[in-house]
C-alpha cells in the first residue's frame, strides 16, 4: 500500500474522514503548549491526510520513508515542505514549536526503535514545545478487530477487509492483515497486505517518552467512533 499500490491510498483513507481527529489533535496541540504554536514536524505523515486540515493552523514539514506516500501528500498538501526521511535518525537541523506522530508510530516494533523516533521529536522541538504520539493501540487497551470499507473514485474503486490480531501476546507487536478489491474501470484484482505493529504499555510509552527528555502525560483519545475511556494518546512537553 506504501509502494506500487500508493495511487489508491486516497480510496482506502480520504482526507474527508479526518475531519474530527485532526481537531482533536489541533486542540491538544495548543492547549498543551506554553505559547501559540505556529510550526508543526510531522514524522511519519504517510498521504498527508491530517496535514490537509492542520496546514490552516500550522506551517507544516512533512517527512515519510515512501516516496510513493510523499508524492500523495504532496498532491494534496503542494503548499507544504515534504521531506523523505526516517524518523527513527532524520536530523533536520532546526527546532519546531510541535512535532507530531502519528499512526505511523505503530511501525517501531522493538523498545530500542520507539525510543529512537520520540528522541528525534525532542530533537526537533523546541524548549517548552509539544510533541504528539498516537498509537492505534496500547497493550492495556488491545482488542482483535475486523473492519471494512473503501471507496469509489473517478474511473476506479477500492474495497477493503481488515483483520487486527496478536498472535502472539508475549510480545510487543500485533498483526494486520489487508485483503484489496481493486477495480481499475475494467477490471477486478485482489491484491495482499500484511503489517507487523508494536505494542507496548501505557507504562512503557511514559517511561521512553521521560527517557528521550521529556515531560510525559497521557490523555484520552475524543473521537465519536471511539468508547470514551477506551484509547489514550501521549504528549511529550519539552522543558
Amino acid at each position: 500500500m506504501y509502494k506500487e499500490l500508493a495511487s489508491w491510498w486516497s480510496l482506502l483513507s480520504p482526507p474527508d474522514d479526518y475531519v474530527e481527529e485532526a481537531g482533536f489533535y489541533r486542540r491538544t496541540i495548543i492547549g498543551a503548549s506554553a505559547i501559540r504554536p505556529r510550526t508543526l514536524l510531522e514524522l511519519g505523515s504517510g498521504g498527508g491526510n491530517n496535514a490537509s486540515h492542520l496546514k490552516a493552523s500550522f506551517k507544516i514539514t512533512l517527512v515519510d520513508l515512501s516516496p510513493e506516500m510523499l508524492k500523495v501528500s504532496y498532491s494534496l498538501n503542494p503548499e507544504c515542505e515534504h521531506i523523505q526521511g526516517d524518523m527513527r535518525s532524520i536530523r533536520l537541523g532546526r527546532e519546531f514549536d510541535a512535532v507530531f506522530i502519528h499512526d505511523a508510530i505503530t511501525y517501531m516494533t522493538t523498545e530500542s526503535d520507539l525510543g529512537r523516533a520520540i528522541k528525534t521529536a525532542f530533537v526537533h522541538c523546541r524548549r517548552e514545545g509539544v510533541a504528539l504520539f498516537t498509537p492505534d493501540y496500547t497493550s492495556d487497551n488491545f482488542r482483535p478487530t475486523t473492519s471494512h470499507g473503501g471507496h469509489d473514485g473517478e474511473g476506479k474503486g477500492m474495497r477493503y477487509l481488515e483483520w487486527t490480531r496478536d498472535p502472539d501476546p508475549s510480545d510487543t507487536t500485533y498483526t494486520t492483515d489487508f485483503a484489496f478489491l481493486l477495480w481499475d474501470g475494467k477490471e477486478v484484482s485482489c491484491e495482499y497486505d500484511y503489517h507487523i505493529f508494536g505494542l507496548f504499555s501505557r507504562e512503557d510509552w511514559m517511561r521512553l517518552i521521560a527517557n528521550a527528555g521529556f515531560v510525559p502525560k497521557a490523555i484520552p483519545f475524543e473521537h465519536s467512533e471511539i468508547e470514551p475511556g477506551t484509547s489514550v494518546v501521549f504528549l511529550g512537553i519539552k522543558p
